[in-house]
């Protein structure tokens, strides 16, 4: 089914409603005749969350809310099964809520509300028998413990909606920027805003991003060549908070092609219950310019429907060389459609298209020089040399164009069973070019097309057996990736020559099934949770063809089955657990484990290698499907062990972290096959390898008082191969050497002021050493980086707020290497991406 079909299917209901709903609201019949009273707009909301003392959130906790002085309750509720609790149209004033749960204390909260606001709340809820006194309260968080609603153990990290305020220009537009103030996280871009595309790299506990997972609320994200999330999609505006699981991750998370790299999971800002409009506007050096508008329409018509729209603009000019990294357009929209107190029908959408010239990645041997070759890019004119000419900058280039659709319907079956169902499309246009000194023999171009389109269904069954809850789902998606490459030769006069298709298959969709199961549950002071996912991936047969040459020279297809593949299942079961321990409200101990994987990639390298060698490998009697029987799913097995502490405005959350890493693609030698450039025998990848890693994070919040806040992240990361490495017929002794890119010491910190109505950021950032090859040969040297960022907040009565902002990035304007792009089994070829210059940006924005 196309997009067509999809989007009809998912938009369907939200027509008809949407209609029904818009000629109800414009009919002549009043709101009374509806059971409903005509709309105050002065009207005010409190909204909250109800947890434990271990910040587990509480489905089916009562909350009663009454008038502070009289105490006559205006309205009663029990929680949902994320714990949350809204009460709307209230007038603005004074109001106590009452919020109890079996077993658990009472709490009695006082609260004052503002005409045409939203009033939000955390109410913890303590045991019977301990002392309210045990409880300290802290300032605002930026980073906290999460978990999936279901589920009672933290095993993840979030970065809260005040943690995504205060970030930096540059991370509202891509997510791994977003969450590399959490510790064990290290991001790197070569672009002073990280608007750049697929120039930067981000590792988890020092495994390539790439081998992660990103969803959102569920559904997930990710392409093909490279394999991996797409980070550069979203707006950060338009999302509440992101969580990101390092170790063992939840089994309902849609992981599609893999979570060895862990998870990440954005949680959607849906459509606000009142109406409100956002204006930002960002400028800065090297022409940055960023505008983003959103609208949330609030409660519309007798049916309660509510939307929001935005739209953002971002571009600038890359800080070194020709060429410029713009337009990036998106546009983003919700739609939320409650169907009495048992249903709600959402749709979440967002479109992203972008353009870029790229930056210039370094040879080892060039970066040793930085005062000469830290402004080197790509040409910015022809010079009539080919042999220069593949460097030109307009041959190394790239476009993307990104649709991602998806709708939830939630059901409350009953009391204690709740279904939903996430139908999604996916649908992604990529053109890359990249000029080569090698293409068939001659410099030249390389154009890669990415035309993937992914389908797909996730539905879920939560059922609380008083005891304990349990999850059961189905993951079912299908998908067509059209990744191709062809070929062109640079003329001396700057003009191209088609030499044909590079590489070119036929093959037919993949298909992902994937069943799973979660139970969670409590006991005194314990928590437990274990789950287990059956992961079945198939990817389709596909038949080869290579390019030849008419009399006249020109390139046509022809059928070469030494190319075909055979049609392969990939399957893998899946455990989690976990268990944390309560010793009082200010101390908690768990320890979490689950098994990771990742499926087969990196296809393009060993066919690009296959169609170079062909008449060696054929001699050799090797054919590329002969060559694939080497491919397979990579997987992890990880532990964590941690204690999260509260006390005395302190929040420390050590954690000790292990992980075996089994069959890692991986260089092996070919001795059946000579490569006539070198005379030696010729190296691909397989899925034999293996890595051990052992390390800690020391996540630590220092409340100092209200208005000033430190964060101290250090992190520690021995990950090293388990195994030498075969290359050109030798054994190479990397054994217990760590993996390349992946420093052994990363920090973290930032320091917060809030004096008034100002508030001063202040980040520090470190990475120690790091290789860009598995021999440490090319040894980079480690560095810090200092960012700044000041905030003007003022309230403007009755109607909103304005915020202005100042930021400078690389405060110092240091010199460093910041993107490795490499494999982390590199022998040789890796290029560096040197990191950007001092930024600056002001911004201004309004909240109506």
């Amino acid at each position: 089914m196309g997009l067509k079909g999809w989007f009809k299917i998912m938009a369907l209901p939200f027509l008809i409603v949407w209609s029904v709903n818009l000629m109800l609201a414009q009919a002549v019949i009043p709101a009374e005749a509806f059971g409903q009273k005509k709309k105050d707009e002065g009207k005010a909301i409190i909204l909250g969350v109800v947890r434990t003392a271990s910040g587990e959130v509480l489905s089916g906790a009562k909350v009663k809310i009454s008038e502070a002085k009289s105490e006559e309750v205006i309205a009663e509720l029990t929680t949902d099964g994320k714990g949350q609790f809204r009460f709307s149209e209230l007038l603005p004033g004074s109001y106590k809520l009452k919020v109890s749960y079996p077993n658990l204390l009472e709490e009695t909260v006082e609260v004052s509300t503002r005409a045409k606001k939203e009033t939000r709340l955390e109410i913890v809820l303590i045991p019977q028998g301990w002392l309210k006194e045990e409880i300290v309260v802290m300032g605002e968080k930026i980073i906290a413990p999460t978990k999936q609603s279901d589920e009672t153990v933290y095993s993840g990290t979030e970065i809260t909606d005040k943690g995504l305020e205060l970030l930096a220009q540059g991370g509202r537009a891509n997510i791994s920027q977003a969450i590399n103030i959490i510790p064990g996280v290290v991001f790197e871009s070569p672009d002073a805003n990280n608007l750049a595309v697929e120039e930067g790299n981000i590792r988890i506990r020092g495994i390539s991003g790439t081998l992660g997972t990103m969803t959102v609320e569920g559904v997930p994200n990710y392409g093909g060549n490279p394999i991996g999330p797409r980070d550069y999609l979203y707006d950060l505006d338009n999302f509440e908070s992101i969580g990101l699981y390092k170790g063992a991750v939840p089994v309902d998370l849609g992981t599609a092609v893999g979570n060895r790299a862990g998870a990440i999971i954005l949680r959607p800002l849906w459509a606000r219950e009142q109406f409100s409009f956002k204006l930002s506007a960002s400028y800065g050096n090297f022409d940055f310019r960023r505008v983003f508008t959103r609208l949330d329409s609030g409660k519309i018509g007798p049916f309660g429907s509510k939307f929001s729209f935005s739209y953002s603009y971002a571009g600038q000019d890359k800080w070194k060389g020709p060429g410029n990294i713009s337009p990036r357009n998106n546009f983003n929209f919700t739609f939320v459609q409650p169907i009495g107190k048992n249903v709600n029908l959402s749709l979440w959408g967002n479109f992203n298209d972008f353009r870029q010239f790229k930056y210039r990645f370094l040879r080892y041997a060039e970066i040793q020089d930085m005062t000469n070759n830290y402004d080197l890019d790509f040409n910015e004119a022809l010079t009539g040399l080919p042999a220069q000419d593949y460097l030109y900058y307009d041959f190394n280039k790239e476009k993307n164009k990104n649709l991602d659709l998806f709708a939830r319907l939630f059901i409350r079956a009953s009391e204690k069973t709740k279904l939903t169902f996430k139908p999604y499309f996916s649908k992604e246009k990529a053109l890359i070019w990249d000029g080569s000194p090698n293409i068939q023999n001659k410099p030249g171009v390389q154009e890669r097309v990415r035309d993937i389109n992914r389908e797909g269904i996730i539905s879920e069954a939560l059922v609380d057996f008083n005891l304990f809850k349990a999850l059961v789902g189905y993951h079912f998606e299908r998908s067509d990736m059209n990744i191709s490459t062809q070929n062109y030769w640079i003329n001396s006069n700057g003009t191209l020559t088609y030499r044909g298709y590079g590489v070119v298959a036929a093959t037919g969709a993949s298909h992902l099934n994937s069943p799973y199961l979660k139970i969670s549950g409590q006991s005194g002071r314990f928590n437990w949770q274990a789950g287990i996912k059956y992961f079945s991936f198939v990817d389709p047969a596909s038949k080869g063809y290579v390019t030849k040459y008419d009399s006249n020279g020109n390139p046509y297809l022809d059928r070469a089955p030494d190319l075909d593949r055979e049609k392969r299942i990939y399957k893998i079961l899946l455990p989690t657990a976990g268990l944390s321990y309560d010793f009082n409200p200010n101390l908690e101990a768990y320890i979490s484990f689950g098994r990771n994987f990742i499926r087969p990639y990196s296809y393009l390298p060993l066919i690009s290698l296959y169609n170079r060698l062909r008449p060696q490998f054929l001699a050799a009697g090797v054919n590329l499907n002969e060559l694939f029987q080497g491919r397979g799913i990579e997987q992890s097995y990880d532990l964590d062990l941690g204690l999260r502490i509260r006390r005395n405005h302190l929040e420390f959350n050590p954690s000790l972290f292990w992980a075996k890493h089994l069959d890692i693609l991986t260089t092996v030698t070919d001795i059946r096959v000579i490569d006539p450039s070198t005379g030696k025998p010729v190296n691909y990848q397989e899925n034999v390898g293996k890595a051990n890693a052992l390390g800690f994070e020391l996540g630590t919040n220092v409340y100092l008082s209200n208005w000033l806040t430190l964060l101290i992240n250090p992190t520690f990361s021995h990950i090293v191969y388990a195994e030498n490495i075969s290359y050109n017929g030798l054994t190479l002794p990397v054994k217990g050497l760590q993996i390349v890119d992946v420093p052994e010491w990363s920090f973290n910190s930032g320091l917060i002021l809030r004096p008034r109505s100002f508030e001063f950021v202040i980040q520090w950032r470190a990475l120690g050493t790091r290789y860009g090859d598995c021999q440490h040969n090319e040894r980079v040297a480690p560095y810090s980086i200092i960012d700044f960022k000041l905030n003007y907040l003022k309230e403007i009565k009755g109607k909103g707020s304005l915020k202005l902002s100042f930021e400078a990035n690389n405060l110092l304007n240091e010199k460093y290497i910041s993107v490795i792009k490499a494999m982390d089994d590199a022998v040789s070829g890796t290029t560096y991406g040197l990191g950007a210059p001092r930024s600056l940006q002001v911004s201004l924005s309004f909240n109506f």
